[in-house]
């Protein structure tokens, strides 16, 4: 008996019944701005100080951050390919699963739900937070027991629309990615003026001082890619988006280019406004930068990047809820997970259960070691990922696909991701990636009685029966 067979699905007028679907309210326009406006969030607010401790040197740091934006170009093309051949929501979920197995999928759908996207989300919420409450503390340092709260707060909050409605979600989507665009060119065009006064300081000698050892390199692109992280949410909501194998390739390639150059104009503006001690010491570079420019006017700065970081944190709650779902359509998780609310159409039982992990997850969390962590064990998974896509290039030619990349390109990203797994543990290994290593393979021993085996299958069948009650929810048919 399937988890469709057992739990009731919506009874229509004829007495016949009837399976739901997610609808398709992703637009191009919308698409772009779930990338972009993803992308867009905490990082570029957060860690140009520590993508500049790590190199060492101006010049390193836009050489990075160029660098990084390039990387998420090429990946992306290899997820646009990946997704007009497997045209399915869950990204490298169900991309693992349908070129290496659903071992590796379980795996990656295990840490990606207990600590990968919650570990996201929190992350971009203490970044809210923090530049939420920055006007009201602008002597002394925020005591984290008010900026986690109010970081719970931002998550619950962003839930809560996640669960309502689609297109609201989207709407917000579309107006925090123009609230962020704005933020960005005040502060461009801040830079601009002071180019043109002569403020060029911190661009004499700019490669001085570079740091050339693999750890320093391999952490500092750990923190110039948490701003781009989001470069593959589209193929988390497949199913939901409008003519894919046209606007998934299309999205992207406006989306990433556009942050990308934002993001080095704006790095730019930084040290232009800012010393590189001066940057390395700030806590929040954005008010730093609005202080010393804008003057008394400095904490519009704060309430930009609050903004910002709210609605990159409404993206990825938007697409990471959307992987717990189809792992468990897929049998890899709770049947109840798989479901979607009767009338509104938004898989909830996900989203709720996302939202209480990422609560979790923030309360022994601090930003930096969440970045660190999250960015070794998504890369971990992205070279897997591209490696199905080497397979399916190689083996599986003749399937179908209206988009297609060079062959050189997936090798590329390939290599780097190595370069980046391997990085923080060649020069200096710190005991933290072995713990976070080991929790990855722990997914095995879940795996292997729980899935393979089945032991306990009807333990959770009369909670479920509960939930779908009480949530309004029913089984979800896959929209393809």
């Amino acid at each position: 008996m399937t988890g469709e067979d057992k739990f009731p699905a919506v009874e229509v007028l004829d007495g016949k019944s009837q399976k739901l679907s997610l609808k398709r309210e992703v637009g191009l326009v919308g698409a772009v701005s779930l990338v972009a406006g993803t992308m867009i969030g905490s990082g570029i607010f957060m860690s140009p100080q520590f993508v500049l401790v790590n190199i060492g040197s101006p010049g390193g740091s836009l050489v990075v951050w160029a660098a990084c934006g390039l990387l998420a170009v090429l990946g992306s093309l290899c997820y646009a390919e990946l997704g007009t051949v497997i045209r399915e929501s869950g990204g490298e979920y169900i991309y693992i699963l349908r070129t290496s197995g659903p071992v590796l999928a379980f795996i990656l759908i295990f840490s990606s739900v207990i600590f990968v996207r919650p570990a996201s989300v929190a992350g971009i919420s203490l970044s809210f937070a923090e530049y939420a409450l920055a006007p009201f503390y602008q002597d002394c340092p925020c005591p984290q027991l008010v900026v986690k709260c109010v970081a719970a707060a931002g998550i619950v909050v962003t839930a809560i629309v996640n669960c309502l409605n689609v297109r609201f979600s989207m709407s917000m989507q579309v107006f925090f990615m123009v609230a962020k665009v704005l933020a960005l060119s005040v502060i461009i065009i801040g830079g601009v003026v002071l180019l043109v006064r002569g403020e060029t300081e911190s661009f004499e000698d700019s490669f001085n001082g570079t740091n050339l050892g693999i750890n320093p390199i391999g952490i500092a692109f750990y923190q110039g890619l948490w701003s781009y992280d989001g470069w593959n949410n589209l193929n988390y909501v497949t199913e939901e988006l409008k003519r894919p194998e046209v606007n998934l390739p299309r999205a992207v390639m406006i989306a990433i280019p556009m942050v990308t150059m934002l993001y080095l104009l704006v790095n730019v503006s930084y040290l232009a406004a800012m010393t590189p001690r001066e940057l390395m010491l700030s806590s929040a570079v954005a008010v730093t930068w609005g202080n010393k420019v804008l003057g008394r006017w400095g904490w519009v700065m704060s309430i930009a990047a609050a903004l910002s970081a709210f609605g990159s944190l409404n993206g990825t709650f938007f697409s990471g809820g959307r992987v717990c779902f189809v792992a468990a359509r897929e049998g890899h998780m709770p049947d109840i997970l798989a479901m979607a609310h009767v009338n509104r159409l938004t898989p909830s039982p996900a989203l709720i259960f996302t939202t209480a992990i990422s609560l979790l997850v923030l309360i022994p969390g601090d930003f930096q070691s969440i970045v660190n962590f999250f960015s070794f064990t998504a890369w971990f998974f992205y070279t897997i990922t591209l490696s199905g896509l080497l397979y399916l290039k190689i083996k599986k030619p003749e399937l179908p696909r209206t988009y297609s990349v060079p062959i050189v390109i997936p090798i590329l990203v390939i290599m780097a991701a190595i370069f980046l797994v391997m990085a923080p543990i060649i020069d200096n290994p710190a005991i933290e990636y072995l713990y976070v290593t080991i929790f990855i393979f722990s997914g095995v021993l879940v795996y292997v009685p729980f899935i393979h085996y089945k032991l306990c299958p009807g333990l959770l069948e009369k909670v479920t029966v509960f939930l779908q009650l009480f949530l309004e929810v029913a089984p979800a048919d896959k929209n393809v």
